[in-house]
């Protein structure tokens, strides 16, 4: 019997019609958005655990940290990636 898709990670996978050129890969805690093109990491999105938001990081060269400028953005989902598409730092290396 196979797994039942994920249903974030189906989500944020469509992400990539939106943006292009997006991977999506699931590790412990949340998903990595990494760009296909470069192989650089995107962001993050780490679920909270209430209902679908999630909290979106940024990789800053060594680490994943805070992705705006009082912390570390907290939103649902469709806003994440919203925020994420539409922010430019986060596309540096993309």
């Amino acid at each position: 019997m196979p797994a039942k898709p994920d249903p974030l990670q189906v989500r944020i996978a469509a992400f990539n019609h939106t943006r292009g050129g997006v991977a999506v890969h699931k590790a412990r805690r949340g998903y990595s958005l990494i760009s296909e093109r470069t192989g650089a990491p995107i962001a993050r999105l780490r679920p909270t655990g209430e209902a679908d938001r999630v909290q979106v990081l940024w990789w800053n060269g060594g680490r994943w940290g805070a992705s705006g400028p009082f912390g570390i953005a907290t939103l649902p989902l469709d806003e994440a990636l919203d925020y994420i598409a539409s922010e430019p730092h986060f596309w540096i290396s993309a």
